[in-house]
């Protein structure tokens, strides 16, 4: 059997440098069709070599045109560059599955892309079902394309669901680790710092998601992108605090019995089980030593802890365009405050006050989307300026 072609949208943050150690691991399976990243183009120079890739891309047009100065890259690799060169990756004919890890909304468009084209989405971006899940579903359905989580809890929940009628699932309960803060008295919140946020307790991330996890903004992200990936409203949705990370999500069945997913707190397990799917093969990560003791804890989420959470399931709840502006406002707000120029407990404030503010709208299109979501930046933006750290 041929190795299934694999592409990576963000291919140096930390999902897309695990999923290269999955591949390695799989070589008979797996392998890499295409590259792309920002701007830290030397981090591909390594992978290139090693998997013999002939296509990258830099969203960075100066990244790229320093890559193809720069002599590093066998002169039979093309270098795209910008927006297109992300999309004509996404899309080459040989690719079957597209690993969507661009951070924010930037992987949109090449992600939209592949669905129509009808490649396998491994979807660790959870932002862009937030922003445009109405248009990414219908073009899946319309395409056939399949959508399979990477963040580790939706992927917990795919695993569980997959042998089971609709009926006999009543909830879908994510876990959350709660971030650096969720033992800081509240009274002192107000005056962490971007340093104290980026120390999460269990797992490896960027610094956006990171502080997204401390505030559990991202807990309200995934949500929302669970009621597009399961088709669930958002009264069928719960999350629980669970320091461990081992517990990935659970499901209520209709008969009051619970079922769980559990795994250490890495990354490679939910990247090779979508690489893979439906196969199952030994990853490469520790695995639970059930011979040492092992605690798990659950525990509701204190809503004064994290205000964030509650106001993605309002904005949910609301629709519209209303989730895309929670993510606008949320991704405006943490980058004031890692900048210092936003208090950690303003974030949420800088959130609610910019879904207040902005009118409520069912986008007919994904410009019409696309262009309510700059006016919430702008707004978001201006908000902030306004607040001191």
């Amino acid at each position: 059997m041929e190795p299934r072609a694999i592409a990576i949208l963000g291919a140096t943050g930390s999902i897309g440098t695990t999923t290269l150690q999955v591949v390695r691991t799989h070589p008979t399976l797996l392998k890499i069709a295409g590259l792309a990243a920002h701007t830290r183009w030397r981090d591909l120079i390594a992978p290139v070599q090693e998997f013999g890739v002939t296509t990258i891309a830099l969203s960075d047009p100066q990244a790229a045109q320093e890559a193809r100065q720069s002599g590093a890259f066998p002169a039979s690799t093309r270098i795209l560059e910008g927006p297109a060169g992300l999309t004509e990756i996404a899309c080459l004919p040989e690719v079957h599955t597209v690993v969507s890890a661009v951070v924010g909304t930037a992987g949109l468009v090449p992600t939209l892309a592949a669905i129509q084209k009808g490649k396998t989405i491994a979807l660790a971006s959870k932002e862009l079902l937030v922003l445009a899940g109405k248009f990414i579903t219908a073009a899946a359905r319309q395409s056939g394309s399949q959508l399979l989580p990477v963040d580790s809890e939706h992927n917990a929940i795919h695993q569980l669901l997959r042998d089971k009628p609709a009926h006999d699932i009543d909830r879908l309960i994510l876990t959350a680790s709660g971030g650096a803060f969720r033992d800081t008295p509240l009274e002192a919140l107000s005056q962490v710092t971007p340093k104290q946020a980026l120390q999460h307790p269990n797992w490896s991330m960027g610094p956006k998601v990171t502080i997204d996890s401390a505030t559990m903004a991202n807990k309200g992200l995934e949500l929302i992108e669970a009621q597009w990936l399961f088709q669930v409203p958002m009264d069928r949705l719960d999350v629980v605090i669970h320091p461990q990370s081992i517990i990935h999500s659970l499901i209520a069945l209709t008969d009051g019995s619970l079922q769980a997913q559990l795994s250490p707190p890495s990354m490679a397990y939910p990247i090779q089980d979508c690489l893979l799917f439906p196969l199952r093969l030994p990853c490469p990560a520790p695995r639970l030593k059930l011979s040492e003791a092992l605690t798990l804890q659950l525990t509701p989420p204190d809503p004064r802890r994290y205000p964030c959470l509650g106001l993605a399931q309002a904005a949910a709840r609301q629709g519209g365009i209303a989730p895309a502006i929670f993510n606008a406002a949320n991704e405006v707000a943490v980058e004031a405050f890692m900048k210092g120029q936003l208090a950690f407990t303003s974030i949420s404030a800088i959130i609610s006050e910019t879904l207040s503010q902005s009118p409520q709208h069912e986008p007919s299109s994904l410009e019409d989307l696309l262009a309510f979501e700059s006016q919430s930046r702008q707004l978001a933006s201006r908000l902030a300026l306004g607040r001191t750290p």
